[in-house]
């Protein structure tokens, strides 16, 4: 896909996402307003393209409906709405953490506060519902409605595998195999019914849309074993969030899992407490000695290759089937 063209669908995204977000730009609540336009990437210290994020899910919902050879301009508030979900998730996932960085920046609650980081991201959350029935200026109230049903139950996925990563924090008795029912909720999920959103509303045929969703489901799972790879042996400087922060917080991650199961000098550690700040340069190099990061790369590629042939599967159409399969092999080699 052309550079021109790429950013036409950029631009669009940020404009429906603007749209969106317009509705709490009121004076009695201007600061509110600034917390979700910060958050967002567009205003503040350091604004812009890498503030804002790569806004994949938005461009998976267009990408797919153009694919299918619909016009992916009607299906803007979806991809404003799964694009809102995600950042409603962030907000709050980085309360949970105690993430104080994202995107390079001071992230809301380290800002403002937790209570209206809270209420920040209880917005995004709302605004992402309106966003779907704005969809009815375009489509049918039937279809309106099963693309809501997609997002609400994927919502639903979302808390079942961020309860998951949270109640993992405190157990020592996790298999390898628990961490995919976490990061199926957690990630996956809204990156498959993204590309399962698109074509329903391109009205593909049954078969196509489950193979859109089956390939939204793999790079899901690709991209976050990636992102627990970059978790613990990222840099600060180019993934702009604390990359200490994963095993400071004891995440069950791909990785730590795999180390944990070696028994071996790593999981010694693990077991003892808490690891401290000076400490984790030390076991994340053992955890790579050990096997956690070979493992977890492998994983990776293989989540990928399901990917790409769910993807083929669904026959994508013209230069936006193109940039898919483009897509997904960026998002595998990805540094941040």
């Amino acid at each position: 896909m052309g550079k021109e063209l790429l950013n036409l669908y950029y631009e669009a995204i940020e404009s429906a996402l603007q749209q969106q977000i317009s509705r709490l730009d009121e004076s009695h609540t201007a600061l509110y307003y600034q917390m979700l336009t910060y958050h967002m990437g567009w205003t503040g210290e350091g604004a812009g393209p890498d503030a804002s994020g790569k806004r994949i899910r938005p461009l998976l919902v267009l990408l797919t409906c153009a694919s299918c050879q619909a016009d992916w301009n009607l299906a803007l508030p979806a991809a404003a709405a799964v694009e809102l979900i995600h950042n409603f998730s962030l907000v709050h996932d980085d309360i949970q953490d105690h993430s104080d960085k994202r995107r390079g920046r001071p992230t809301l609650w380290a800002k403002w506060g937790v209570p209206q980081a809270i209420n920040a991201g209880d917005g995004l959350f709302v605004l992402s519902n309106l966003a779907i029935t704005d969809l009815g200026a375009n489509y049918d109230a039937d279809l309106v409605l099963q693309v809501g049903q997609v997002l609400q139950s994927t919502c639903l996925d979302l808390t079942r595998g961020q309860y998951l990563d949270i109640s993992y924090e405190g157990r020592n008795d996790l298999r390898i195999e628990d961490y995919w029912p976490m990061i199926n909720g957690k990630t996956a999920a809204l990156l498959s019914a993204s590309c399962m959103i698109g074509a329903i509303l391109a009205k593909a045929d049954g078969a196509t849309t489950d193979a859109y969703r089956s390939f939204g489901h793999y790079l899901g799972l690709a991209f976050q074993v990636q992102d627990d790879i970059l978790g613990i042996w990222g840099s600060e400087a180019v993934t702009g969030k604390s990359v200490s922060s994963d095993l400071l917080v004891g995440k069950k991650s791909l990785p730590v899992l795999v180390g944990l199961s070696k028994k071996g000098k790593f999981e010694s550690r693990w077991a003892i407490g808490p690891l401290r700040v000076d400490e984790i340069e030390e076991m994340a190099g053992l955890l790579a000695s050990e096997g956690g990061y070979e493992y977890a790369h492998n994983i990776a590629e293989q989540m990928t290759d399901l990917a790409i042939n769910s993807l083929r599967e669904a026959n994508p159409q013209g230069e936006a089937g193109d940039f898919l399969m483009d897509l997904t092999d960026k998002l595998l080699k990805r540094n941040s």
